[in-house]
């Protein structure tokens, strides 16, 4: 590939990200939109996180993509703790005390 190729991949997808955010937030953003968007944004996080999570869990990089059963003891601690208090750095922090627990409990140090 040539310079010019790259720099026009890169000036096309940056066009088409900013036209993207444009409809959204200069076309609507000085509007209210309707209920039923307002819902269905709510799930926005809660769709998109165990998407981003679960690949860094199941096939981590830190283990050249085996199964780690620390990083899985972890997200489970992490979502049962986050699904009995509601609370997300009470999720966050026994999440980590659990993984490198179990890092250090199967001596991976």
């Amino acid at each position: 590939m040539t310079d010019g190729y790259i720099w026009i991949i890169i000036i096309v997808l940056g066009i088409g990200t900013y036209i993207i955010r444009f409809s959204f937030l200069g076309l609507i953003g000085g509007q209210d939109l309707p209920e039923w968007i307002l819902r269905h944004l709510r799930y926005t996080a809660v769709a998109v996180l165990p998407g981003l999570v679960a690949p860094l869990v199941l096939w981590p990089a830190a283990t050249q993509g085996e199964v780690d059963p620390a990083r899985l003891c972890a997200a489970l601690v992490t979502f049962g703790v986050g699904l009995v208090t509601r609370n997300v750095v009470a999720a966050i922090l026994c999440g980590g005390m659990t993984l490198f627990g179990m890092i250090w409990a199967l001596g991976a140090y």
